[in-house]
């Protein structure tokens, strides 16, 4: 029949006849043009203006289509519904999203990245920040976690995630870390920290790093953070230490080497080999992660490293140290010698004292025995106090001055030692601290104690007699009685 007669006996439109026999499948409704009429025309060069300028804000301060109409309303004098102004904004935004290509990854190399969640440490609840390095070939991953993101944790994760991988990688991309990154030159290449730097050359990778604000450039290790945060740290994981969360986080990672991936023949493990054989060697000695920093003692004998104060040894004060910033430990050195180390404080604005630093200065300041805050909570054996008690009673305020002499003994020998020592003394009266460093002498070189009675003439003294015959008679005359 003819395209009339079918339209006349179906009912329907001539032109829909037309259609069905262009198409086998009805082809739906196509728009060709962004949605805009007569009375959007004059507002879309607004429009986009405004769109553009979101570009350069955060996500949450975007603009969204019904400020967009309200705006072209107060400000523009726009007349149209809403309802245009959204479709037009849809379609503009679905024009611009971005396309990508399908990327292939060679063996050998790696991407890195950090990543955080929250897990109960020691009985707190906290944020905790893990780098990720995962090789992209084989999918294989290794993560750490740390109290926070910083240069140290960072060059710490590289060193244990090459040793998990048994070498290190031909090259590693990164972002645009400031850990990492001093500056981005004109011309796009980056001008590397002073630390990463010398990590880059202690191991002999190569670096490379995405465009900024493009995360999807390392996209493997970005959906690894996710994949790791989702499958190792839910639900919330709870350990005693830091050491104990990371062995947990290893042991995972070992275990994901037997998982088989979609669309992949062999087992990451299996599939990893490729990746091995391409790693270089490691370097016979692992790179000192650490963050360096030069400073000056203040005058009350402290360092302050990250917002911190650690303290030094007295004779020290206003001289130039190099603080090394650990993950678990802070040390300083003045030269090449070594003159404190301090367990690391993640706290803010927290003083670390170590108590034996500031004895000598007290032994000549006295007075200050019983308000020295690098003294307060340092738990001391009840030997001692007994023994501070009685110098006292005896001496006065040399007796203060002794009992601190008696805990300089500590910044030589070790606290048993010493308690030994003044527990011996206690036991034979001889209160004073020429008699407990000579016991303690006495107890490292193993050898009987000789002390000097003319040094303590409040002991009683006990006189012994010549023995005569005389007196062994008498006793057997008793004897026989």
């Amino acid at each position: 029949m003819s395209r009339r007669e079918a339209a006349r006996l179906f009912g329907i439109d001539r032109r829909t006849v037309d259609k069905m026999l262009k198409f086998s499948i009805p082809p739906g409704y196509r728009r060709s043009k962004p949605v805009k009429g007569p009375k959007l025309d004059a507002f879309v060069g607004i429009i986009d203006a405004i769109l553009e300028a979101d570009k350069m804000v955060p996500k949450k301060q975007k603009h969204t289509s019904k400020l967009v109409f309200e705006r072209l309303r107060d400000e523009y004098g726009f007349k149209g519904g809403i309802t245009i102004v959204s479709d037009y904004i849809c379609a503009t935004k679905q024009r611009q999203r971005e396309m990508f290509v399908p990327l292939l990854h060679p063996p050998g190399h790696a991407q890195a990245d950090f990543g955080e969640a929250l897990a109960v440490i020691g009985g707190v609840e906290r944020k905790v920040h893990f780098l990720v390095m995962e090789m992209p070939h084989s999918d294989a991953c290794f993560l750490k976690a740390y109290p926070a993101e910083t240069t140290e944790s960072f060059c710490d994760a590289h060193v244990s995630a090459f040793e998990f991988f048994g070498g290190v990688p031909i090259s590693i991309l990164y972002d645009n870390t400031k850990i990492a990154v001093a500056s981005i030159l004109g011309d796009g290449k980056r001008k590397r920290t002073r630390v990463f730097s010398e990590l880059v050359s202690h191991y002999l990778f190569t670096d490379r790093f995405g465009r900024p604000a493009k995360g999807n450039d390392k996209g493997k290790v970005e959906g690894m953070v996710g994949y790791t945060r989702r499958n190792f740290m839910v639900p919330k994981p709870v350990f005693a230490s830091f050491d104990d969360l990371n062995a947990y986080l290893e042991s995972q990672c070992r275990k994901r080497m037997e998982d088989m991936l979609r669309g992949h023949k062999g087992t990451i493990g299996e599939r990893f080999a490729a990746d091995a054989e391409q790693l270089q060697p490691l370097p016979a000695v692992p790179y000192d992660a650490c963050d360096k920093q030069s400073t000056r003692v203040s005058s009350l004998s402290l360092v302050r490293y990250r917002g911190n104060d650690y303290s030094v040894p007295t004779q020290y004060g206003h001289q130039q140290v190099i603080v090394r910033g650990y993950v678990h430990e802070v040390v300083i050195a003045c030269g090449s010698e070594v003159i404190a180390q301090h367990p690391r404080s993640w706290e803010k604005e927290d003083y670390i004292f170590d108590p034996l630093h500031y004895l000598a200065l007290i032994e000549q300041k006295t007075n200050a025995l019983d308000q020295a805050a690098p003294l307060v909570g340092w738990e001391l054996p009840q030997n001692f106090l007994v023994l501070r008690r009685l110098l006292e009673a005896r001496m006065g305020k040399g007796g203060k001055r002794e009992f601190v002499q008696v805990l300089r003994l500590l910044e030589t020998f070790q606290m048993i030692d010493v308690e030994a020592g003044v527990e011996s003394a206690l036991e034979r009266g001889t209160i004073g601290f020429d008699a407990v460093k000579h016991l303690v002498l006495c107890r490292i070189e193993r050898r009987p104690p000789r002390l000097d009675m003319t040094v303590y003439p409040y002991l009683p003294k006990a006189h012994v007699a010549a023995t005569s015959a005389g007196d062994y008679m008498t006793l057997l005359a008793g004897g026989r009685s």
